[in-house]
């Protein structure tokens, strides 16, 4: 599969204001398992300028409002009029539980909190999908360019502490972001391999969902199911390593550079699953506009998925090869995306109109 550069196509969405409001300070938040970006933005118009920005460890603070209420003193000469935090985890009227936190926030915590009325939480998925409108060409890598004058809805596949997706529903005229809970669902095995993967978790964790997969956690259990049920050798300086540093990251570093068979064969099944769980999506979908791979680990482990191994996976489908190799493949090079987004709905942009432009 031949990597092909500033070669793709985004979606843009109309923007619009309420009259009168001119300069908006918008403070901004991607709120994961592991870490929270927040960044206060000026808005005017159809631009958004970022000002000051902090990253946190998520596990650090007891609340999440701790987390704003910080940030806002610390940056007491512009105090944010609006705040869209982008969360992982589904939002049912203003309240989300935070799936890999096990807390949850709610929208007018944050009032409370800060005296200010204008408070959003959206999933983080669909904070990415909006964020897609903020970035250039060049912060994506395009793994298949597919057909793209083809329009039609687009989907988000993002692995990292967990597995989010999300999609972008295409309506002939405009994009309309919406956040799915699609990670959650049963891993489907389809090899004598992956039934024995399938037994091992469900041991480990009664329901095997993607996210066991699919995701730095999964990664983890890859490896652990292959050291532990099929016996493949753990090296002692790996072992070591593993101590060190995070486990997850030091098996797709040794995976990426070939130093461990058993690093090697566990990015092997990460990037058949992904290829997988990506068609399995593209399919429900029907995301002929395009396929955006998020998330933490795309970006890290790209040289594994600009081979033929991602691709191949992904086509193997139910006589739906021709749709799926139309639809082009990009890997979002910007771990920023969902923070933008969050800015960019926060900012009271509405998606009423779009245009697809290169």
């Amino acid at each position: 599969m031949q990597t092909v550069k500033n070669q793709t196509y985004l979606p843009r969405f109309t923007t619009h204001r309420h009259e009168g409001s001119g300069e908006v300070y918008v403070l901004a938040g991607d709120l994961g398992g592991t870490k929270t970006n927040l960044a206060l933005f000026s808005a005017t118009g159809e631009t958004l300028k970022i000002l000051q920005e902090h990253t946190y460890r998520s596990r650090e603070y007891g609340s999440f409002t701790e987390i704003i209420q910080h940030f806002i003193t610390q940056h007491p000469d512009t105090p944010p009029e609006r705040i869209c935090i982008g969360v992982a985890g589904p939002v049912i009227k203003g309240r989300v539980e935070l799936t890999n936190l096990s807390r949850d926030l709610s929208e007018d915590e944050i009032r409370e909190n800060t005296g200010l009325n204008q408070v959003a939480l959206i999933n983080d998925l669909e904070a990415t999908a909006y964020g897609l409108a903020t970035l250039s060409p060049d912060k994506l890598l395009t793994l298949h360019k597919g057909n793209a004058e083809h329009k039609g809805n687009m989907a988000i596949i993002a692995p990292g502490t967990g597995l989010g997706e999300a999609g972008l529903y295409w309506d002939g005229k405009a994009y309309h972001p919406f956040p799915t809970e699609g990670g959650h669902c049963d891993f489907s095995p389809r090899t004598d391999l992956d039934m024995e993967l399938l037994k091992y978790l469900q041991e480990k964790y009664e329901v095997a969902s993607w996210e066991r997969l699919i995701s730095g956690p999964g990664i983890n259990n890859i490896y652990f199911f292959l050291r532990d049920v099929k016996g493949m050798d753990e090296p002692a300086w790996l072992a070591k390593a593993m101590e060190e540093k995070d486990t997850a990251a030091v098996i797709s570093e040794n995976g990426i550079g070939r130093k461990a068979p058993i690093c090697i064969k566990t990015m092997e099944l990460f990037v058949r699953y992904l290829g997988r769980e990506a068609s399995n999506l593209v399919l429900k979908m029907k995301a002929t506009g395009g396929l955006f791979l998020g998330g933490g680990i795309p970006p890290k482990i790209a040289p594994l998925l600009e081979n033929n191994d991602f691709y191949n996976h992904y086509l193997q489908s139910d006589r739906m090869v021709e749709l799926l190799s139309a639809v082009p493949i990009h890997i979002i090079n910007n771990d920023k995306t969902a923070l933008w987004g969050a800015a960019y709905y926060g900012a009271g942009m509405n998606v009423e109109s779009s245009h697809l432009s290169s």
